[in-house]
């Protein structure tokens, strides 16, 4: 299916938020995830179904000073 991630249209395999960050080498990464601007906690990651066209966001903390 296709969706937009961070911007740019992305083809996906699985079908939950939790599959698309497996399939984009993410896996267990500490992350904040967004899907149509609306937050998705990690404990409920894969039981978000995306939809084609859906807009996914991915934000990974960054430290610096």
């Amino acid at each position: 299916m296709k969706i937009m991630v961070n911007g740019e249209a992305q083809q996906m395999q699985g079908r939950t938020l939790a599959d698309l960050l497996i399939e984009l080498g993410h896996g267990d990464a500490k992350l904040a995830t967004a899907v149509n601007e609306d937050f998705v906690p990690a404990a409920a990651r894969a039981d978000c179904v995306l939809e084609p066209g859906d807009r996914v966001e991915i934000l990974s903390a960054r430290q610096g000073g």
